[in-house]
């Protein structure tokens, strides 16, 4: 039997606060919150990574129209491979 991962702090902190039933309603604007909070620190973290590496909308388009994939060579009809 494989042993469960211990809680992180946030999981025990929650099992505290919340550790009575709450109404479905409330449940659900709690994971929004949650929701919320952990997209808007993704969002400062990229604005952080944007100001750092100097990074403008011209450089955004170059790398949309910037082909990165690597090429490989077309089969022809009736050629099989060994």
């Amino acid at each position: 039997m494989q042993a469960s991962p211990p809680l992180s702090n946030l999981q025990l902190e929650l099992l505290k606060v919340f550790s009575r039933n709450v109404p479905d309603e409330d449940l659900k604007e709690i994971k929004t919150m949650l929701s919320n909070y952990f997209a808007q620190k993704a969002a400062n973290l990229a604005d952080d990574v944007w100001e750092e590496e100097g990074l403008t909308e011209e450089k955004m388009t170059e790398w949309r129209q910037t082909h990165l994939r690597t090429a490989y060579k077309v089969r022809q009809k009736g050629h099989t491979q060994s």
